[in-house]
């Protein structure tokens, strides 16, 4: 039995009538620790076990260390999560709600992950947030249960953070002999690591991370990401922050899910009716989650946000 749910795909009738076309949603917020993270992350963690890991290490405060969290205690291994002076205490708690244990250090994530690689011992395994191919392998059953219901869409729309789930769609939709579908891969405009390497044909380091959608803040992808643009058709697009906010708030009232920003980018293309959604008359977004977002945090960014 995996450790993540097959999860739901909706027809949004409030997105759909938005939009002119069908929205189908992937709804991997519903999953048990709060994103799709679980799908990549629970696949390496019993990988791990079975090669004798007694430990479970992560650098994440956010999705991916709540992922290897829940993992954990479902699979009664410790974890130990590194997480960055900047993850909220919100973050922090869910973690040890999780039963692991939580060090704070550094001030961004990069340093965060360079203190979680220098604890690993012999008997530990080192969980990365995006950049593994057991992640992306896991995170590609989400298009096989889009497969298996026997519905293809047009069109794919994600978010792109570190690439992980981009990674992983590509391989889902390649293993489900659906090379035709073209990918819509979304950034906010303050965190577009993604889409500067597309620009320069190359892998690019961000100077920094202006955006409030932190999920999204990896200065850099991981190269799979830019391997799957050159063998399939990705297109990279830029959104606001205030957009993926606005979609957020609209997404709760249309659906009773509550996402983080980083999620809000996605459905952001479809609640700002952008242009290039136009040539697709089926979507699909997948709605990846964001287990640390509350509706007072959602409030707080979007005032700030509207002056």
């Amino acid at each position: 039995m995996s450790l993540h749910i097959t999860t739901p795909l909706l027809s949004s009738r409030p997105l759909s009538l938005l939009a002119g076309r069908e929205v189908l949603l992937k709804m991997e917020a519903l999953q048990p620790p709060g994103s799709f993270k679980i799908r990549g992350i629970g696949l390496a963690c019993e990988t791990y076990q079975r090669q004798g890991a007694q430990r479970f290490v992560s650098s994440s405060g956010g999705n991916a260390g709540l992922a290897v969290a829940w993992a954990g205690r479902h699979l009664g291994v410790a974890v130990t999560v590194v997480v960055p002076e900047t993850t909220s205490l919100r973050a922090q708690e869910l973690l040890r709600q999780e039963q692991a244990e939580v060090i704070v250090y550094g001030s961004s994530w990069q340093e965060a992950n360079q203190y979680a690689r220098s604890l690993l011992g012999a008997r530990d395994a080192f969980l990365h947030p995006f950049d593994d191919p057991l992640l992306w392998q896991g995170h590609a059953s989400m298009i096989d249960e889009v497969a298996q219901s026997g519905i293809k869409p047009d069109a794919v729309v994600l978010s792109v953070g570190g690439g992980g789930l981009l990674a992983g769609v590509v391989a889902g939709l390649q293993r489900n002999g659906w090379r035709d579908v073209p990918v819509l891969a979304v950034e906010t405009t303050g965190a577009a690591s993604f889409h500067a390497a597309q620009a320069a044909g190359h892998s690019v380091e961000l100077a920094e991370i202006n955006s409030i959608a932190s999920s999204l803040g990896a200065k850099r992808v991981c190269d799979q990401a830019l391997r799957c643009a050159s063998e399939h058709p990705i297109e990279s697009l830029l959104v606001s922050d205030l957009a993926a906010v606005s979609a957020c708030e609209r997404f709760l009232d249309d659906h009773r899910v509550l996402v983080e920003p980083a999620c809000g980018a996605s459905l952001a293309l479809v609640y700002e009716a952008h242009p290039q959604i136009a040539a697709y008359q089926k979507l699909l977004v997948i709605v990846c989650g964001g287990a640390t977002s509350s509706v007072e945090q959602l409030q707080k960014t979007a005032a700030a946000l509207r002056g």
